[in-house]
């Protein structure tokens, strides 16, 4: 049995035979060589040093002078609220901001409570997207107050902005398809947040605010860099130079916002906005986890790596899924352009 694969204005026949040979030859040799290209990557390469083990996706590492356990110990000093994530069958998994009474604003234990969430959001083999939320209609109003003005201290204030960075990068480089559901404000280290996530969503008169300026600060959580990547320069310097407000169509306008969910301001309609972004996210997460897992992989190295070893990954990745049974199965659909 013979099936017709169309490329461009070519045309090949590939048999079942040579299907089963590619995959052999995959298992065998492919497979292998990628494995062992991304061990020796993750002693001189970028790639191997941002996504061969958990740990590698940090920025800051004790060759920077970071005490990961030291100052894990000093937020936890810092206790309230908590990080909540819930893993579904379906592959998504829903990341809470969960301290309503602060604004959802993020205590010491917070942080510590993300990167461990985080952590496991990289072992999760079956995951595919991620949705990130606030609770009680509220995102995140940034770091709770009380816990600021106790580590005002310059080098513990340092620390902590290690701390978040690392978090966030981490979070922003898993293997998963992520969005911030935007409802109510994003202020602060919550507008950060939320640039830390492939995509946002914003709620009616939802408002994304980097209000650092008024706090005689600037991002420190990663959130100037990612927010320039997403908006470009100018509209950076406006955004944190005029901490101005971004409301939906604001968003939409610079590209901060990917889009618009509606609600109604009566109605109970949180679950609603969390299916809203869950159907959304899932147009982009259909299939099997290791092919959207790989996808994410080489958009991660495309944003982040010089050309040459954005290619090599790319490279690599693709010797990961090519011979496999997505792969083998697709190549015998007949709706495979379809």
């Amino acid at each position: 049995m013979d099936f017709n694969v169309t490329q461009h204005d070519s045309h090949y026949k590939v048999s079942v035979g040579t299907l089963l040979l590619l995959n052999v030859f995959n298992r065998m040799v492919l497979c292998p060589l990628s494995r062992q290209l991304l061990k020796s990557s993750s002693s001189c390469g970028a790639w191997g040093r941002l996504l061969q083990r958990p740990s590698s996706g940090c920025v800051y590492s004790s060759i920077h002078g970071f005490n990961q356990k030291e100052v894990k110990e000093k937020l936890q000093a810092f206790p309230g609220g908590s990080i909540d994530l819930l893993k579904q069958d379906s592959g998504i998994a829903i990341l809470t901001i969960n301290n309503p009474s602060r604004m959802n604003a993020f205590s010491g234990s917070m942080m510590v409570d993300l990167e461990d969430k985080v952590s496991q959001l990289e072992k999760w083999t079956d995951g595919k997207g991620l949705i990130v939320q606030g609770a009680a209609e509220t995102f995140c109003s940034g770091s709770d107050l009380s816990a600021v003005r106790a580590i005002s201290d310059p080098q513990d204030g340092m620390k902590m902005c290690m701390f978040m960075q690392n978090a966030l990068t981490r979070l922003l480089r898993l293997p998963l398809i992520s969005v911030a559901l935007v409802e109510g404000r994003a202020l602060g280290g919550g507008a950060e947040l939320t640039t830390a996530c492939d995509f946002r969503l914003m709620a009616h008169a939802s408002v994304i605010q980097f209000v650092h300026k008024h706090m005689g600060l600037v991002p420190g959580w990663g959130g100037a860099a990612r927010l320039v990547n997403i908006v470009g320069s100018q509209n950076a310097l406006k955004l944190l130079g005029g901490a101005l407000k971004v409301d939906p169509e604001f968003g939409l306008q610079i590209g901060l916002a990917d889009g618009v969910l509606e609600g109604s301001q009566v109605e109970k309609h949180a679950e609603t906005l969390l299916q809203q972004a869950t159907n959304w996210l899932s147009l982009y997460t259909k299939g099997p986890a290791p092919v959207i897992q790989a996808v994410k992989k080489v958009v991660v190295s495309g944003r982040e790596l010089p050309l040459s070893e954005t290619l090599r990954t790319e490279k690599d990745v693709f010797g990961t899924v090519w011979g496999g049974p997505a792969n083998l199965q697709a190549l015998a659909s007949k709706s495979i352009h379809k």
